[in-house]
Order: structure tokens, then sequence, then C-alpha cells
């Protein structure tokens, strides 16, 4: 599950570094391991979140600003159609509703759209990207490569949350981890001890049956 409140509880480089090892392993196109990562703590993190923050302020005090962001790539479509708009509103709805945000209340809106890019007060916060040399099988790998990550985590007592959110910052996430012109950001990561006390990690997103999405050949 994707765990949206961390305790400051800091998470030792070794265990992170393990945990990439692992992740390591996932399968990739003729073994390419496409992946690159970038893992902020301490001040970096801390300096990150303070350059996206205030371009998402601005981006709200200025919509121009905010349509002139352009994201690294095409991770939502651009026309929503069903059911995947209905199952869109349906997650957005049931996290805003338990966290008591109406339709309409903007100043809310912003201000937990922004926990992505404070990483959900989680102590580490990963970048993933890849060259942009590589083609669309790549951003599997990257999928499987971050599964990974985010399954041995857990087998750890760790949590985590991918973000797609970084996405439309990517002119200022790039410059500030070092990425070189070739790089393209795939997504971002927040890790860390999830806050059991935080209402907002009992918010479960649901599961369509198997036999809604499977077809079954003999």
């Amino acid at each position: 599950m994707s765990v949206r409140a961390f305790l400051p509880k800091p998470v030792p480089r070794e265990a992170i570094a393990h945990l990439l090892e692992v992740a390591s392993r996932a399968p990739s196109g003729t073994n390419t391991q496409p992946w690159k990562v970038y893992v902020l703590q301490g001040a970096s993190r801390n300096k990150l979140v303070d350059k996206v923050c205030a371009a998402h302020d601005a981006g709200r005090a200025d919509p121009a600003l905010a349509a002139a962001r352009k994201p690294a790539y095409d991770y939502y479509p651009t026309n929503w159609v069903s059911p995947y708009i209905d199952r869109r509103r349906e997650n957005g709805w049931g996290l805003y509703g338990l966290l008591g945000i109406t339709k309409g209340d903007k100043d809310k809106m912003h201000a937990q759209h922004q926990r992505n890019f404070r990483f959900f007060d989680a102590p580490v916060g990963i970048m993933v990207t890849i060259d942009k040399v590589l083609g669309r099988g790549s951003l599997v790998d990257c999928g499987m490569f971050l599964q990974n990550l985010m399954v041995a985590a857990r087998g750890h007592g760790l949590d985590t949350c991918p973000q797609a959110a970084w996405v439309d910052y990517t002119d200022i996430v790039l410059p500030h981890v070092g990425a070189g012109d070739n790089e393209m950001l795939v997504c971002g990561l927040s890790l860390g001890y999830a806050d059991p006390a935080d209402k907002v990690n009992t918010f479960h997103t649901p599961r369509e049956p198997v036999a809604n999405f499977t077809t079954w050949l003999e």
C-alpha cells in the first residue's frame, strides 16, 4: 500500500543500500538495467522539498506558471474515459473524504497535494531516472525494479509511497540531484517507517476482482 504519513525515525544508509541491491535483481529487457537512483536524506532532501513546494505554491498563485510546466512524460492520459476515470475519482474522493476535505476546498486540496513534495515527512526520498535514449519498455523494467524495492522494504519493516507527482517538477529535481541532460525522471519514492497513528494510513484502495480483468483461454 502507499503510505502517506511517516515517522521522523531515520533509516540507516546500510539498510537502503541493501534494499537497492535486492531491487537490482529485477528483470529487464536484455539485462539493460536501465534504472538510475538518487537517494536524498538530510539537507539534500530538505532543500529539494523547499524548492518544489515553493514552485507548487507559485503555480497556485499564478495558474499560468502551473500550466507552463511540462511533465517528464505522459504518465496519465490526455483524455480520461471509463472505467479509469471512475477509479481515479473513487480513489481521490475516498482519500479526501477520510481526511475531511470537501469538494471545492481548494486550500486543503493544495495542502494535501503538497504532502507529495514533502515526501509525506519520510526521512528518505528516492528519485529514479532512465536514459532518454531508451524505449518505453525501459519504463516497464523500472516498474519491476520499484516493485522489488517496495516489497523488500516491507520485509524490513519499512514502507513506501511511489509518486508520479514529481514528474511535473523535473526541471527542478534533475539539476538538484545532479542528473545529466540525457536523463528522464521516472518518478519519486518516499521511504521510511509508517506512522500508525495517522488516519491517512488506514486508507486502502479497492481492487477489481480477478474475473473482471482476466480472460481464460483453453
